[in-house]
């Protein structure tokens, strides 16, 4: 990874000036990404660099693009037109390969991202503490997040192998490393330990545009889910629960949802979304940005699966976020993605974390630890807030059931489901194109090590079913 690594470092410092948005953190003037922590001298030059990390996740191979149209189009929630730009259609024929562009993006730039966040957290400068450790208790939920979606992409579930190849864990900066991939156990390990420590060192909320102490629990709580245990599932509902009591934010009403997801702007107060990568005037992809893959004033190419426009009874708030029409030159009828429509001017930001997904985290870990009354409690609390006409009244695995329809219904679109069908080593079923069906266990469920890495550190394992 020596030579990969360091490819990054110089990829990446030509596009961190790319800010997120306009206060006065996201003004700072982004910095150039050094391997070590020298450069970071006093507490400004931290909040350089962690505005460099915030824009990183805007690259359109993470939250810019790739992370939200992806999970939902290996699963069976969306696909390619017949007309389209031949942006993913290897990921909507599952076709692709080592060499997948896509699958390479995304591995580079979320380890220039947890490159820059090391460079925080392992910096020394002098300043005012408070302050320091509220930028770094960000950068350490920033590394999280990333490593949290490599090896949901890169390596098997939590919940098939603990002990089977996860990625490589990098935390500091060696011309001459060259890793080879932690156990998925540790990977998760390290995980929750970064975020346990952005829990105790960020401030409760700084707007949506940062990572934040409850951010940061609702990521934990999240990581626990995916780790699927007895005591996982506890410590999901304990941190989900926390949010959801002392967090301060509000779930976002019935009334409100179409003008929550037509409106480009991060929140300044507690309304649903906890974190979000943002774009705006200035700031954003362009052409290249997520909503353009989804709206038919862009690209438009990527299309809601007409089961998931079924799965909504027209008493739902979120029916609306699917139109049913004609693509032109494409499929009629087309059941076309309104959920992101700004694709000009202030653009639309990615929402990462939402106090929506936290309550069918904390409904999921209460029915599976044992309290239904509560799952039913917080299920229904969601529910009443997207469709009144319907109360659910079920127990047992038909509870659980009724959580996940849920899931994929509030969370359709937004990369979400993918990983939920991973993670519960379930088949993918009923997609719109060929193959119309994945089996759980099929090696294209995990992407492989990308041929570059492969070539810069001969070492690193491969995937089953990749090669070597």
């Amino acid at each position: 990874m020596k030579r990969k690594i360091l490819y990054i470092i110089i990829t990446f410092i030509g596009v961190v000036f790319l800010n997120a948005c306009k206060d006065d953190f996201l003004d700072q003037t982004p910095s150039n990404a050094a391997p070590t922590g020298e450069a970071l001298n006093t507490d400004n030059d931290v909040l350089t660099a962690l505005t460099g990390a915030y824009a990183g996740l805007r690259s359109v191979n993470l939250y810019g693009r790739t992370i939200p149209v992806s999970g939902d189009l290996l699963a069976n929630n969306t696909f390619v037109s017949q007309r389209n730009s031949g942006r993913y259609t290897g990921f909507d024929r599952y076709s692709y390969t080592v060499s997948n562009t896509d699958a390479a993006g995304m591995w580079n730039s979320a380890y220039a991202v947890i490159l820059r966040a090391n460079n925080i957290i392992n910096s020394t400068p002098t300043g005012d503490q408070a302050t320091i450790d509220q930028y770094k208790g960000e950068a350490y939920a920033i590394r999280a997040l990333m490593y949290f979606e490599l090896v949901r992409f890169f390596a098997k579930p939590y919940t098939d192998d603990p002990s089977s190849p996860g990625v490589p864990i990098v935390l500091t900066f060696d011309y001459s490393l060259k890793p080879a991939r932690s156990s998925v156990e540790e990977v998760y390990t390290q995980i929750l330990s970064d975020l346990d420590k952005a829990y105790t060192m960020t401030a409760d909320y700084n707007g949506s545009s940062r990572l934040s102490k409850y951010s940061a629990r609702a990521l934990a709580a999240k990581v626990n889910l995916f780790k699927g245990t007895t005591a996982s599932n506890a410590l999901a509902l304990e941190y989900a629960d926390d949010v959801i009591a002392n967090g301060g934010f509000l779930l976002l009403p019935a009334e409100r949802v179409q003008a929550y997801w037509s409106d480009p702007k991060p929140q300044s107060v507690k309304l649903e979304t906890l974190f979000e990568v943002v774009s705006d005037e200035v700031d954003n992809l362009g052409t290249d940005g997520f909503s353009y893959m989804f709206s038919q004033d862009g690209y438009g190419d990527i299309l809601s699966n007409p089961a998931v426009y079924n799965l909504y009874s027209d008493d739902d708030a979120r029916k609306g976020l699917i139109e049913e029409g004609a693509r032109s030159g494409g499929e009629d009828p087309a059941y076309i993605i309104s959920k992101f429509p700004n694709v000009s001017g202030d653009v639309d930001d990615t929402k990462v974390l939402r106090l929506s997904e936290v309550f069918l985290i904390a409904a999921e870990a209460a029915a599976r630890t044992g309290d239904e009354t509560q799952a039913l409690t917080l299920l229904n609390t969601l529910v009443s807030q997207r469709d009144p006409s319907l109360v659910y009244e079920s127990s047992g695995a038909q509870l659980v059931t009724d959580i996940l329809l849920e899931r994929r219904k509030e969370m359709a679109f937004e990369g979400d489901w993918f990983h939920e069908l991973n993670r519960l080593k379930l088949p993918i079923t009923g997609r719109v194109h060929n193959p119309t069906s994945v089996p759980y266990g099929d090696y294209r469920r995990v992407f492989p090590i990308p041929q570059s890495e492969k070539d810069a550190n001969p070492g690193i394992q491969q995937n089953a079913g990749w090669g070597g």
